[in-house]
């Protein structure tokens, strides 16, 4: 007892530090073989450097940004970066110090989060010269404002992303050619992308959209458009105004075969009927006799498109879905707006009377459905 009081109580043990787990190794294990691979990658960058080396290609490799520090003093006529396959989240601002830099690939990489494109892109030299831009495979949920401002650019892959949409501000690539966005989540395509004179070739395939504008039409220099497995179950009829079209990719949509007749009809009100009455019996009136509301209905009147029928209609119309020939080499799916449920399309035969021919045609339509959709696809 003595002893014991004389000595004191005994120190108290520090509590033990929490241990780590699994995966918390695992996260230090990688952060600590990037850190290596980029010494490593600028130790080689500095051994190769080249003042007159025109294309860099880095081998793949565990990354995760930036680009390394000196790049440009390095290379400084580099006009072809490929850093595909390199792990890089980040490209860093020692993109910006490029200024010859007209094709940049960075291809499946972690690039996607906050800060991954450098900030000022548009405005730095890389943004006057960029040409082809590639990020496809990548986790952008959305087209980097940053892109948009690369007035210059013709090319632009974002494949394989976590996209869900289109800006309608992609209209500010005038230069663009080719524009590559399949394999996204995109449901809808906004008019605007109407608004690129120079482009050729659209690749929206592999997306989950359900509708196409017709405003595409406008696209005079299209000559390809893959809209494969998407959502699709009509075309606009505007879509053959496309005449420079050459391929169009159609499978994997769920795109009728039969006619399909009276999908929505709601009954023309009062005001529509007595519409219909004025414009198919030419009753003759002025602006004078009838309230300006009026005038201004009666000159919306759109004509019922089968040539047999005379008839128009307002706001009240039947939606018929009809296969169309097509640069003779395909059979779309067009949308046609008829006046009544008893109307007749025009891409049906000439009278009623031949119904039967024309459920004939749609069951044979529905037998090789399979056949002539893969016609329409050359992708």
């Amino acid at each position: 007892m003595a002893a014991a009081a004389a000595g004191g109580a005994a120190p108290e043990q520090e509590p033990e530090p929490p241990r780590r787990g699994p995966a918390e190794d695992e996260e230090e294990e990688e952060e600590e073989e990037a850190v290596e691979a980029e010494a490593e990658l600028s130790a080689e960058l500095s051994a190769r450097r080249s003042a007159e080396a025109r294309r860099l290609v880095l081998s793949p490799r565990r990354l995760s940004g930036p680009l390394p520090a000196g790049l440009s003093q390095w290379f400084p006529a580099l006009e072809v970066l490929d850093v595909s396959g390199t792990g890089l989240a980040v490209l860093g601002e020692e993109l910006l110090a490029l200024p010859r830099l007209h094709t940049l690939l960075a291809k499946n990489n972690r690039l996607g989060g906050p800060g991954s494109l450098p900030k000022g892109l548009g405005q730095a030299p890389p943004g006057r010269s960029l040409r082809v831009l590639n990020l496809s495979g990548n986790r952008f949920a959305e087209v980097p404002p940053a892109l948009l401002g690369l007035r210059g650019l013709q090319s632009l892959s974002l494949g394989g992303n976590r996209l869900h949409g289109i800006p309608p501000d992609i209209q500010e690539l005038r230069s663009l050619e080719f524009l590559y966005l399949g394999g996204n989540f995109i449901t809808s395509i906004p008019p605007e992308l109407a608004n690129l004179p120079s482009l050729s070739y659209l690749v929206l395939c592999d997306n989950k959209i359900q509708s196409i504008p017709p405003q595409l039409a406008q696209l005079h220099s299209l000559r390809s458009l893959s809209l494969h497995n998407n959502l699709l179950t009509y075309l606009p009829r505007e879509i053959l105004n496309l005449v420079h079209l050459e391929e169009l990719s159609l499978r994997g949509n769920p795109l009728v075969v039969r006619f399909v007749r009276d999908l929505t009809y709601n009954p023309p009100s009062l005001q529509e009927l007595a519409g219909r009455t004025v414009k198919t019996r030419n009753v003759p009136y002025a602006p004078s006799d009838l309230p300006e509301n009026l005038v201004r209905y009666l000159s919306l009147a759109s004509n019922c498109p089968n040539p047999k029928c005379g008839g128009v209609y307002f706001d009240s119309c039947v939606r018929q879905i009809k296969f169309v020939d097509f640069c003779g080499k395909y059979r779309l799916p067009l949308m046609h707006y008829l006046c009544s449920p008893e109307c007749s399309s025009p891409c049906s035969s000439a009278s009623q009377s031949s119904t039967s021919q024309s459920e004939s045609d749609s069951e044979d339509e529905a037998s090789v459905a399979a056949r002539r959709m893969q016609k329409v696809l050359l992708g």
